[in-house]
């Protein structure tokens, strides 16, 4: 079955047993917003249509905001979680907003603790353990420490 909200599919499962429509098939109510099923070409599988249902509450101003804030940082220079919610909080966001924004953007920590190391290494030098101390002073957890001085050659 594939489940359609608007224009967005939520998920899809291959229907098992009968999975022809009849002729007069009863619309169907989920959560009070699809207000009908159509068959589609494809085999084993029928939509749901209907109005769009938010699947979580809407953020504020300020969390978009802070969101937004948040990618312009990482589009800059590398951060560890901790670092960019710090970073945000020191720009005037509450540290709900701040907090909201890094769980709410698709960031690889380690990626950005291997930025991190790089650009640690292209300003000075450092040991392997000292790389992985400055990484985890900046907020890296062990483990993206580690990854980041790997990455970074040491």
């Amino acid at each position: 079955m594939l489940l359609t909200v608007g224009w967005t599919t939520l998920w899809s499962i291959n229907a098992v047993g009968n999975t022809e429509l009849s002729a007069g098939a009863p619309s169907v109510q989920l959560a009070g917003a699809v207000t009908s099923m159509e068959g589609t070409d494809e085999p084993h599988v029928q939509a749901l249509s209907g109005p769009p249902i938010p699947l979580e509450p809407a953020s504020t101003v300020s969390q978009r905001n802070a969101v937004r804030t948040a990618k312009d940082y990482l589009d800059y220079t590398a951060f560890s979680r901790t670092g960019l919610v710090r970073q945000l909080e020191y720009e005037g966001f509450s540290t709900d907003d701040a907090t909201f924004a890094v769980d709410h953007i698709a960031v690889d920590w380690n990626e950005q603790a291997a930025k991190a190391a790089k650009d640690y290494l292209d300003y000075s030098g450092f040991s392997r353990s000292g790389l992985i101390d400055q990484l985890e002073y900046e907020g890296f957890t062990p483990a993206q420490a580690a990854y980041g001085a790997t990455a970074a050659g040491l």
